[in-house]
């Protein structure tokens, strides 16, 4: 005889946080058991965690943007302060070479005065001593520093055009104190000679001679160097310089073939 048992087992609890009781039924053999969906349902708290580990992250999320944010502005106010300090260092380095070239200005212009104040022999008599003692044609004349002392230093160009002369002229007294044959040591010979030729075409129907340009150009200051002008863009004059009484440099055109004194407009 086929024997139906069935056992019915039901059990109640109270769950903490409103959980509800549960049935369960179970059936016995030779009997198919359909598990059913219950109609008493717990109420998933699982999700009430990980809803909570969500917000966490989420929190999370907040703070480290926040602390990012923070970052950066702290970043850029650094920044900041170290665009003031160079730029206050740099204003302090600019004040400073402004002071030292002052300084430096300051005391060419007084070693330019005293050397000026000293030449007791102007450029155009310094010329004149040179060419009484080597014949030919002046084309330079400067007031330079050898040693420790002054000199007349004046080239002298001689009369075939080739052969280039250097005379010393005391300044204080007018004395000639030497001369030597110019030779490019580099070039040689054929750059001498090209030199020259230069030379002879920048001075071709000139009338004004470098004595007669540095007259020309006295009225200026003393006169501490002439020389003749064969750049292609300044050929047709003289280039002199002056010095004033404090000590100021200035440059002059003179015109070889009127002697008009013009502002040297290519001076740097």
């Amino acid at each position: 005889m086929k024997r139906n048992i069935v056992i019915a087992t039901i059990a109640a609890a109270t769950l903490v946080g409103g959980g509800t009781a549960t049935a369960f039924a179970l059936g016995g053999d030779d009997e198919s058991s359909a598990a059913g969906k219950s109609s008493v349902q717990l109420k998933n708290d699982d999700s009430r965690v990980y809803d909570d580990r969500d917000d966490d992250d989420a929190d999370d999320d907040a703070e480290d943007r926040a602390d990012d944010a923070r970052d950066r502005q702290d970043d850029a106010r650094d920044d900041d302060r170290d665009d003031r300090d160079d730029a206050r260092e740099d204003a302090r380095d600019d004040r400073d070479d402004a002071r030292e070239d002052a300084r430096e200005a300051r005391g060419d212009k007084a070693e330019n005065a005293a050397e000026a104040k000293g030449a007791k022999v102007s450029a155009a008599e310094a010329v004149a001593a040179a060419l009484k003692a080597t014949p030919g044609t002046a084309v330079s004349a400067d007031l330079d520093d050898e040693n420790g002392g002054l000199i007349w230093d004046v080239d002298v160009l001689d009369k075939d055009a080739r052969t280039w002369h250097s005379v010393q002229v005391d300044p204080g007294t007018g004395k000639v104190l030497g001369s030597h044959v110019e030779r490019d040591d580099d070039g040689g010979a054929g750059d001498d000679a090209a030199e020259a030729a230069r030379i002879a075409a920048a001075l071709k129907g000139s009338s004004v001679t470098a004595g007669e340009a540095a007259k020309a150009a006295a009225a200026k200051g003393t006169v501490t160097s002439v020389d003749v002008e064969d750049d292609a863009a300044r050929i047709g004059a003289w280039d002199v310089e002056t010095t004033s009484a404090n000590g100021t440099e200035s440059h002059w055109n003179v015109d070889i073939t009127t002697g008009k004194v013009t502002v040297d407009r290519f001076d740097d």
